[in-house]
């Protein structure tokens, strides 16, 4: 960082604007990031967009179609411990 304890950086001739790399990292904006480009009063601000679009429960529910009766606390756990030594089985 410079004496003043803030960052510079350079608009280039194609518009594009480089982050020092302090900023990017404890940010974790790594190559592809896509930005929210906010004018304010301020300035402008950067905030990251989500990797996934905004999603309701209805929009989701009922996705994985299932039939007959629906499996007990019981059978759910004991899937979850065969996936589990599978995938311990396979390391």
């Amino acid at each position: 960082m410079s004496k003043s304890g803030k960052l510079t950086t350079t608009v280039s001739a194609k518009g594009q604007v480089v982050l020092p790399k302090i900023i990017r990292q404890s940010r974790r904006w790594d190559a592809g990031t896509r930005l929210d480009v906010e004018e304010t009063d301020e300035g402008v601000l950067l905030k990251p967009l989500s990797a996934f679009a905004a999603t309701r429960p209805a929009d989701v529910f009922g996705c994985l179609a299932r039939t007959g009766a629906p499996r007990t606390l019981a059978e759910m756990e004991a899937g979850i411990m065969a996936e589990a030594r599978r995938r311990h089985e396979g390391s």
